[in-house]
């Protein structure tokens, strides 16, 4: 069965607003929820990017059923594994088990901020390198490493999970893929491609766990709806290649200069009708992912999302047979 799931974006919200609409996400019946990592918002219009980890902390202490993933932590530059690792076991404990570790190669937007970005061949060799140092660390493990990137002179920690936890590594393409199949628990990406769960699956990922996200602009009004995902998420549209050099707030607004209203509104779903919006998140389940989470564009629509998410969204998935009971 497939399970939903509710993306807090931390650039759109302040912290104690994500732990209170993560709260009501748990109570509106979602499976589980997601949280951004970011050093710089997309676009200054965005307007947020409180520390991640500390707001996972205090969801922990929020909620007390819905399942908690980081979607998704850069372990390569901003961040050194062996802290990852730490971070991670911790907001498991918390959680009383209840956290997925997502990570990826990351984006130059939040990374640059400690030195220079690499290139997408090293940043894929710093990954593994990653994977190699955190996997063990979480399952109680002395970790003494050395590698291309990396060096960690000996490494433990004192409060790991009982049994380790799930890591899902982030895909855009069979590079990436092959990591998360050789490494990971599970995978997750942004775009409903049914070739990123068939080149997962063929790298060691068969029955794991495949997590699709996208974002949606719900409200009572289309043109309302399209004009804020515009404003918001213009630079949505541009290739991972694209997203994963930008530097700065200031270089997306200049490179979606060009974006139209009508070129955003093609491919984010906006206003208030269900079934447009369960074909959007149809077509992740149709691709072969077992967990959509979906992300609402507009801090002030929050609410009222998932207000709607309880009441018509949700039942309309469930009644397709495609999710819990």
């Amino acid at each position: 069965m497939v399970e939903f799931g509710y993306s807090l974006l931390a650039e759109q919200e302040g912290p104690q607003q994500l732990v209170s609409d993560a709260k009501l996400a748990e109570d509106a019946g979602f499976d589980f929820v997601t949280l951004s990592d970011h050093y710089y918002p997309w676009i200054d219009e965005q307007g947020h990017s409180p520390y991640a980890w500390g707001v996972l902390g205090a969801i922990s202490q929020a909620t007390s059923r819905v399942q908690l993933a980081s979607l998704v932590t850069c372990p390569i530059r901003r961040y050194h594994p062996a802290v990852v690792a730490q971070k991670a076991a911790t907001i498991s404990l918390l959680s009383g088990g209840r956290f997925t570790l997502g990570i990826g190669a990351g984006e130059n937007l939040n990374e640059h901020v400690v030195g220079d970005w690499p290139p997408a061949p090293q940043r894929h060799e710093m990954l593994v390198e990653a994977l190699e140092i955190i996997r063990p660390l979480l399952h109680g493990e002395t970790v003494r490493f050395s590698g291309v990137h990396f060096e960690v002179p000996q490494a433990r920690l004192y409060d790991p999970p009982a049994d380790g936890l799930p890591i899902a590594v982030a895909v855009s393409g069979r590079a990436t893929a092959d990591i998360a199949g050789e490494y990971g628990d599970a995978m997750v990406a942004t775009q409903p491609m049914p070739q990123l769960p068939q080149y997962f699956d063929e790298a060691g990922g068969q029955g794991k766990p495949r997590y699709g996200q996208l974002s949606i602009c719900y409200g009572p009004d289309e043109k309302q709806c399209e004009k804020l995902a515009y404003e918001q998420f213009r630079w949505s549209g541009f290739g991972w290649r694209v997203k994963s050099e930008l530097p700065d707030p200031a270089a997306f607004a200049t490179a979606s200069e060009r974006v139209r209203p009508e070129d955003v509104a093609s491919s984010i779903t906006c206003g208030p009708d269900t079934d447009k919006h369960v074909a959007a998140i149809r077509a992740y389940i149709d691709a072969g992912f077992t967990h959509v989470c979906v992300a609402q564009i507009g801090r002030e629509m929050q609410e009222p999302f998932l207000d709607w998410a309880r009441r018509e969204l949700l039942p309309a998935l469930r009644d397709e047979g495609t999710g819990h009971a």
